[in-house]
């Protein structure tokens, strides 16, 4: 009896020891999947976080390439619209010396007898700003009686500020050598070969 009673002892120990045993070893494989979850869900995250990282540091070197891109493109530009109206204000300037200069009344004898040489030119009139009339209408009716031209009419008009225009009565068309067309002509002729020369030097 003694003996059944140390066997039924030894096996329920032996009993509880493989269900603790197989308790633990199930507590344990379920730690370790839930870890390796864990780890792979964590680096699931970090993969994630460094390639969203990598996207957006791409889209600000990218974005950062385009601006410096842009500002350079916006400063050449801004620097071809200086030299040119640098441009436009030295042929201003030029233009105005000759105009209100001597050199004024050549140019018109100039024109009008190039004007004058056409067949079927007649009742040609130089129009100039009053001032300018006033300065230069003498010297400059002397130079046509000089030069035999005759039928040329000198007229006011001060809807221009220097330089002059050469039309035909008859049909109202004219040549136009005010100051300001002829600043716009030299600068609109010169800005091109200056963007050329701004291109080489890129």
């Amino acid at each position: 009896m003694e003996i059944q009673l140390q066997e039924l002892i030894d096996q329920i120990k032996k009993d509880g020891v493989e269900a603790a045993e197989f308790e633990a070893k199930a507590i344990v494989d379920a730690a370790n999947e839930q870890a390796e979850k864990i780890i792979a869900d964590a680096q699931a995250q970090a993969d994630r976080i460094i390639l969203n990282a990598k996207t957006e540091n791409e889209r600000m070197v990218k974005s950062g390439e385009d601006s410096i891109r842009q500002a350079g493109r916006n400063l050449l530009i801004s620097f071809r619209e200086s030299v040119a109206r640098e441009l436009k204000a030295i042929v201003g300037e030029r233009v105005t010396d000759v105009y209100t200069s001597d050199a004024l009344v050549q140019l018109v004898v100039k024109a009008v007898e190039g004007w004058a040489s056409k067949p079927d030119a007649e009742d040609i009139s130089v129009v100039m700003n009053s001032e300018d009339l006033k300065r230069f209408e003498k010297a400059i009716l002397a130079a046509l009686k000089d030069r035999m031209i005759k039928g040329v009419t000198l007229r006011a008009n001060d809807n221009f500020d220097g330089g002059f225009r050469i039309a035909e009565n008859s049909d109202g068309v004219y040549y136009d050598y005010s100051a300001e067309a002829v600043v716009d002509m030299l600068s609109n002729y010169l800005s091109p070969r200056v963007t050329e020369l701004l291109k080489e030097a890129e």
